[in-house]
């Protein structure tokens, strides 16, 4: 609602400042006579964040990261949905850069172009990724209201042919900058890292289909402009006010409230984070917080704990809390659909990373509508450490350049910094350094003792299926809050193997992409509907089963 009140603000200051008004021009509509391209700029801007937390939120629920609220995939995502993740991409994000590109370009601003070209490239590329064939050669046109699919392999080449484009107009002269970035502060190097870094996550994405992958990869790397460090991370930055407009990080939004509430974290992840190595990540205190610190032993507030482990589930795989149980964390397993008891004030939530909440110090305090960092997050849309990750992967799957232990190791030690460093830039740094004063906690010894276990692991790894397995597994401990990515690596590499399964032995099958919306499937007469969530999308040419 924010991004929709801001945009509102933005129109009407658009019309009153208008010096000359075209009669046959509707005042409600944004078009080339009544618009200032920064103003178009800064809701472009603003609705992509809010697609991004759109897109990112079945893909958390899908991976494990967060708890997926129902007895199967079918009763999850068997009905079209998806509205405000079409309306967004649509009827805001794309028609706007539809307005907006011939205006810059005529007027020189080559930065507001490429801006907008790698915006309009990820929504592209991600429309594809959740649903396949998209509208797109016949889309935004005002006299075709049902406009036909397109391949998703074409819409995928276009969308990197948008980026590189986009390299082209920041090394360009541009005659302005825009006034207001919210991303980089009109930074064309970092923008131009953030066009590299998009082609190569796509690049790799199609991998299985395109036997250029590997040159385009390498002559990406040989560029030496990917995201590279934590100055030139690709995020969007919330503020922590409550209200005119609610500039908070969304998760925080909806889960630190006098009732509480909001998301369930899921429990395999945190298992994942605090014992699947035989000590805690330390990146958990940041992740989560706790607003207890031991489980009830309340039916009425946790219905598992009463349960045996399903019979489907594998040996030491945890159930209910597992080895966590006393510990206080408190989420759901995998396609738990329980009822809602209350457990608002008790239910573990999302940490000072990336929501800007509580750091974890023990405390055991509930949430409040004013606490923690107060809302002031990000999205993690593209980190320095994913690209070391993708480059990993690269580098043991495609034989690309370097060396994918190499990369796996920066990537680790990238993510940790990258954590550590957001959350000692909020208001709960002094939270954070008292707490490890009191506890004696050295975090570079902790990042080291980590770093040396999963290397270990790596190296005893006797497969290079075995060792994705490890790279997988890690670049998804990292993607806390970035569902795209991994619903991504999840299809593409079906890493991490051996997830928490569904409570029910027979969940259906695993979303592979998403039905239609309504929006679409009931309104354009060309649109045909799936018939079913286990179509995979174009460059998903793994067998079915590979994920669950």
């Amino acid at each position: 609602m924010k991004y929709i009140k801001i945009f509102s603000l933005v129109i009407g200051i658009l019309l009153m400042n208008s010096c000359k008004l075209d009669l046959l021009d509707s005042p409600n509509v944004v078009t080339p006579n009544n618009t200032d391209p920064n103003f178009l700029l800064n809701a472009i801007e603003l609705n992509f964040s809010g697609f991004f937390n759109q897109a990112s939120d079945p893909g958390m629920r899908l991976t494990r990261m967060l708890n997926q609220g129902s007895a199967g995939y079918v009763p999850a995502y068997g009905s079209p949905a998806g509205n405000g993740l079409w309306n967004n991409a649509y009827f805001n994000i794309l028609i706007d850069i539809k307005t907006l590109l011939p205006i810059v370009e005529r007027n020189e601003q080559f930065v507001h172009a490429g801006i907008a070209r790698v915006i309009r490239a990820y929504v592209l590329a991600t429309m594809v990724d959740y649903f396949n064939e998209i509208p797109f050669s016949e889309a935004l046109d005002a006299n075709n209201f049902n406009p036909k699919v397109d391949d998703g392999a074409a819409v995928y080449t276009a969308a990197i042919a948008d980026l590189d484009k986009a390299v082209e107009n920041f090394n360009a002269t541009s005659r302005a900058n825009p006034t207001n970035d919210y991303f980089y502060r009109s930074n064309k190097d970092n923008w131009i890292r953030a066009a590299n870094t998009i082609k190569l996550k796509l690049v790799l994405a199609r991998r299985m289909v395109d036997t250029n992958a590997a040159a385009t990869i390498n002559s990406l790397i040989a560029t030496n402009r990917l995201i590279s460090n934590g100055a030139q991370n690709f995020t969007f930055k919330f503020g922590a006010n409550l209200s005119n407009p609610d500039s908070r990080h969304p998760r925080y939004a909806g889960q630190y409230s006098p009732t509480g509430g909001g998301d369930y974290q899921s429990n395999f992840y945190m298992w994942s984070l605090q014992d699947s190595k035989g000590f805690p990540d330390p990146r958990i205190r940041y992740y989560t917080y706790r607003q207890v610190l031991r489980n009830t032993s309340d039916v009425n507030e946790l219905r598992c704990i009463t349960n045996q482990a399903p019979a489907h589930y594998p040996a030491n795989m945890p159930f209910c809390f597992g080895s966590i149980a006393s510990l206080g964390y408190w989420g759901r397993d995998h396609l738990s659909n329980e009822g809602i008891p209350p457990d608002g004030l008790r239910r573990t939530a999302w940490g000072v990373y990336p929501a800007g909440g509580r750091y974890d110090n023990n405390l055991g305090q509930a949430v409040a509508q004013i606490a923690g960092a107060q809302g002031a997050g990000i999205h993690p849309i593209m980190m320095s450490s994913f690209v070391d990750f993708m480059l990993a992967e690269s580098a043991l799957v495609l034989k690309t350049t370097g060396n994918p232990r190499a990369y796996l190791e920066a990537a680790i030690r990238k993510s940790m910094a990258d954590v550590r460093s957001f959350s000692l830039s909020t208001i709960e740094s002094g939270t954070i350094t008292t707490f490890e004063t009191a506890q004696n906690i050295n975090w570079d010894n902790e990042v080291n003792r980590y770093v040396t276990r999963v290397l270990d692991i790596y190296d005893a790894a006797a497969t290079d299926d075995a060792k994705l397995d490890v790279i997988g597994r890690e670049y998804w401990l990292a993607l806390h809050g970035n569902g795209v990515e991994a619903y991504n690596l999840y299809r593409r590499t079906g890493k991490p193997a051996n997830m928490q399964p569904a409570l029910d032995l027979n969940p259906g099958s695993f979303v592979r992409s998403l039905l239609y919306p309504d929006v679409f499937a009931t309104r354009n007469s060309n649109a045909k509907q799936k018939t079913s969530i286990d179509q995979p999308v174009f460059w998903d040419k793994n067998p079915a089963g590979l994920t669950k």
